[in-house]
């Protein structure tokens, strides 16, 4: 479904991105792990076409993007949710949603999304930035599938999640999967989002150092000592 190839990026003249290549397969959910800085974000970015390239490709189900705008991206079904999840707080939970259909133009999943969510539509007239972190991130899973995205980025899901909001969101993202939602998965939490995976890409300093099945880097001695604490 997605091919990136030798891709490139920079801020300036900073090198962000180099020479990355990444693939993932339909009803895949391929991580993508790595420390602060190693350009999982950036890549991301680019993917959904909101990070200028600087060489290389990406091909999505066999079109290649080059020149296509962030919005056209979002038509073809690429659908990201964004680090730090970026709710829009004065508005309530249930305009959050429809918003996430908004963008593609598409009357959306709604009764999907309060399947998935329940605890959501409780609260579906509450100001989103009135809702605690993890309701919070619900909401942008769901602003995002309400999309019916063909491949779902998710960058950093897990981030500032209490231990239980963290396992919550991960067996949430297993979940997805397993109704076969495409996923790339960026997270920290490198354990966590390889054992929920088909496969993975370990990423530094710009550049794809590791990949492969994700039992396997699972048990990589490399990945153990640098991503495990192990």
């Amino acid at each position: 479904m997605l091919e990136v190839r030798a891709l490139s990026s920079r801020y300036g003249r900073i090198p962000a991105l180099a020479g990355v290549d990444l693939d993932v397969g339909q009803g895949e959910l391929v991580a993508l792990v790595g420390g602060n800085g190693a350009g999982k974000t950036t890549l991301l970015r680019a993917i959904s076409g909101v990070q200028p390239t600087h060489g290389g490709s990406i091909r999505f189900a066999g079109a290649d993007l080059a020149g296509s705008s962030a919005r056209a991206r979002v038509k073809l079904g690429i659908v990201q949710a964004p680090e730090g999840r970026q709710v829009f707080g004065p508005l309530s939970v249930e305009d959050n949603l429809r918003l996430g259909a908004f963008a593609r133009g598409a009357r959306g999943r709604l009764d999907d999304v309060i399947a998935l969510f329940p605890a959501l539509w409780g609260k579906r007239d509450a100001p989103a930035g009135t809702l605690s972190g993890g309701q919070q991130q619900m909401l942008a899973l769901g602003r995002a599938l309400m999309a019916d995205p063909a491949l779902l980025l998710l960058d950093e899901p897990s981030m500032g999640l209490a231990p239980r909001l963290v396992a919550e969101t991960f067996a949430q993202i297993a979940a997805l999967k397993a109704r076969g939602t495409t996923i790339l998965l960026v997270d920290q939490n490198a354990r966590a989002a390889l054992a929920i995976a088909d496969r993975g890409y370990v990423m530094e300093t710009g550049r794809v150092v590791l990949a492969g099945p994700a039992r396997r880097l699972l048990d990589d001695p490399q990945v153990q000592q640098a991503y495990l604490g192990l």
